[in-house]
């Protein structure tokens, strides 16, 4: 049977969401929001979705409206009786919550999947997850895609003649390794400590950064603290440029301010989530049309393995 794809957005992620519809060939689906005066709100499909193939486009950013606004959707969904039901997160939110780092937290990544699982989604198709093994919190398919695609041709172009990767911290050496070993480049790690979250107490680098034009990476940036504090360091120690790419562009508190003012020549950023301002300093690159290709080979039972250049 050739089921019907109807593809959806939630609130926070139209932005992108309009591109992939575009980019897969279709309109978006209609979709509304009701929202009562103390503040309770309820989703609901303009059209039909019985016997599709239904995607719900959300990024899981802050406030956590825009998770259960996500939920929401998939119930609405199931209780329409869609055929298959895959909830599509860019960036998923409460990944930094992966394993219990002290004693009685939660663990808000395997919260979630449960969340996601319970609301009625098949599938879930994501990007650049924080920790790999959070696939593993899913009892159904995970897609889990990489921004290398997308990161790797732009680096390229750049022509850099002493390109160096850089891990931002000791959890990022797998990542950047992966790059440098595809790019046939140097590799540095920076060794920070901190003493709370969002606060980096001390930093230092590993390797050699003299004269090289270093690209740090990273999975997100969220204050920015420790990227600007890398890249200011390391063209104190003679690199003559450092740049940056994340996938997931947090940027909360002064995260802009901070940009701003480092020494940082470039952020490079997806557009998984949407700025909240314009800054000189930060590029954003789509992962629309990659998105946009998976969707097409998840309805049609494709291999997306050829979307990968490193994982």
């Amino acid at each position: 049977m050739d089921y019907n794809v109807k593809i959806f957005s939630g609130s926070t992620s139209r932005h992108l969401a309009e591109k992939i519809a575009k980019g897969y060939g279709q309109e978006l689906g209609k979709v509304s929001l009701l929202r009562f005066s103390d503040g309770e709100f309820q989703t609901s499909y303009e059209e039909t979705v019985r016997g599709s193939d239904v995607f719900i486009i959300q990024s899981t950013i802050p406030p956590t409206d825009n998770l259960f606004e996500l939920l929401l959707m998939i119930d609405a969904a199931k209780r329409a009786s869609a055929h298959q039901i895959i909830a599509v997160l860019p960036y998923f939110g409460f990944a930094r919550q992966d394993r219990k780092d002290q004693p009685r937290v939660a663990i808000g990544a395997k919260m979630v999947a449960n969340l996601l699982s319970a609301a009625g989604a098949t599938r879930i198709i994501t990007m650049d997850l924080h920790a790999d093994q959070i696939q593993g919190f899913f009892d159904f398919p995970v897609d889990h895609l990489y921004a290398s695609s997308i990161f790797i041709p732009y680096i390229q172009g750049l022509n850099l003649p002493n390109l160096t990767m850089a891990a931002p911290d000791m959890g990022g050496t797998k990542r950047a390794n992966a790059y440098a070993k595809y790019l046939k480049s140097e590799i540095v790690i920076c060794y920070k400590q901190r003493t709370k979250a969002n606060v980096v107490d001390s930093m230092t680098v590993i390797g050699e950064v003299e004269g090289r034009d270093i690209i740090l990476v990273d999975d997100l940036v969220d204050t920015g603290g420790t990227l600007t504090k890398a890249a200011d360091m390391m063209l104190d120690r003679g690199a003559t440029s450092v740049r940056a790419v994340c996938t997931h562009a947090v940027l909360s508190g002064k995260a802009y301010e901070n940009i701003e003012k480092s020494k940082i020549t470039e952020l490079v950023v997806t557009d998984t989530i949407p700025l909240t301002k314009e800054s000189s300093k930060i590029k954003v690159l789509t992962v629309a049309d990659l998105f946009a290709k998976v969707l097409h080979s998840v309805h049609n039972f494709e291999s997306i393995a050829s979307n990968f250049l490193i994982s």
